[in-house]
């Protein structure tokens, strides 16, 4: 399988340092390779969208990004600097954060609670100080989410949109540079997913950089810039999003072929 990256968006004469390089990355789970000889990146501002068939490997090559499975060989940059990324907490200390599907938030808090889960602030005499927490929450939603009303809500009963914003939050107040995000519209009705949108858009507005996980087309063709294609483990290409059609995606993730490459009569069989 042929690996081919695109070519990027015009820069200037000085080259752009990805916040993130990704160089020949493998991940063996026993004797199958989960992950082979994967290279991406991704830049400030940037939305990446990391697609794929089931057991495709994108999964697997985002856990080593956000520590949760260090890589058995490769090497990952983060502004132009060799990283060491162990673990969730090497990840965190180089400004990357995860969002989940799950989300991982405790449903019967408030909003602040889940921003300031496991990193609360206290008084000065040791006391949970819920006023700064508030205020921080609602300072930093301000600018993500500002319809955002339901400070004093137990997470369990917001929306998903909802969810999602608080989730981001969290992210976003400790200095996230490079969010993860995987299946952010999953489950998501049509204004629950714009609201996500929206959220992306300020995300990328501050310079953040995006790994966006989807099994929607859809959601990559609504929210990303480029979008890398994996299966078997293998980098299929990276293409600009405008470049592209969705067909064109379709036969990268299921035949592994480049768009320049796929016949008509190959594009249309996709829908028979």
């Amino acid at each position: 399988m042929t690996t081919v990256t695109s070519d990027l968006a015009p820069q200037p004469a000085a080259r752009r340092v990805p916040l993130v390089e990704m160089r020949d990355i493998f991940v063996a789970f026993g004797g199958v390779h989960a992950v082979e000889g994967v290279t991406v990146d991704l830049y400030p501002g940037e939305v990446v969208g990391l697609v794929g068939g089931n057991g495709a490997g994108k999964s697997t090559l985002i856990r080593t990004l956000s520590g949760a499975h260090p890589a058995d060989s490769g090497e990952i940059l983060i502004n132009g600097e060799p990283a060491t990324i162990r673990n969730p907490r090497d990840a965190k200390s180089y400004g990357i954060e995860t969002i989940y599907q799950t989300l991982a938030l405790a449903d019967n808090i408030d909003a602040a609670g889940n921003v300031f889960l496991g990193r609360e602030l206290r008084s000065r005499v040791g006391s949970l100080d819920d006023a700064a927490m508030e205020a921080a929450t609602r300072s930093v939603m301000g600018r993500l989410n500002p319809r955002f009303r339901n400070f004093k809500t137990a997470v369990k009963s917001l929306s998903g949109g909802q969810r999602q914003s608080v989730a981001i939050a969290r992210a976003v107040h400790f200095n996230a540079k490079i969010l993860i995000m995987d299946e952010p519209t999953a489950a998501l009705g049509p204004a629950e997913t714009a609201q996500v949108r929206d959220l992306v858009m300020q995300l990328k507005s501050e310079g953040i950089g995006i790994f966006l996980i989807s099994h929607d087309i859809h959601d990559v063709f609504d929210l990303s810039d480029r979008i890398c294609v994996m299966l078997q483990g293998k980098l299929v290409g990276t293409v600009r999003k405008d470049r592209v059609t969705k067909d064109e995606v379709l036969a990268m993730i299921i035949m592994g072929k480049q768009p320049g490459d796929v016949t008509q009569h190959e594009l249309d069989e996709l829908h028979n």
